[in-house]
């Protein structure tokens, strides 16, 4: 599914009026999820999942066909956990 048809389905769940108004809303829920995450704060919706920024490990590797090694920053990314109801409504397949 690509934005324009995401788009779509929400303004239709939405029961918005315009695809515009629906794409704003898309756009107001991802910038508060991501300002919340780069706050460092967890966003939960309760059915659905929770986002998180956790912290990934720097890692050394080497360079295939070479001696070459290199080590990468610890960082920090976000992650999403599904939630029971999204778990169990896919597996339902509803």
């Amino acid at each position: 599914m690509n934005k324009a048809q995401f788009v779509e389905l929400v303004q239709e769940h939405g029961n918005y009026k315009t695809k515009v108004e629906a794409e704003n809303a898309i756009k107001a829920f991802t910038e508060a999820v991501i300002e919340a995450l780069v706050k460092g704060e967890d966003v939960s919706l309760v059915g659905f999942g929770s986002f998180a920024a956790v912290l990934q490990k720097g890692k050394t590797g080497k360079v295939p066909g070479t001696d070459k090694t290199y080590t990468t920053q610890d960082k920090m990314v976000p992650k999403f956990k599904a939630g029971k109801g999204l778990k169990d409504r896919v597996a339902a397949g509803k």
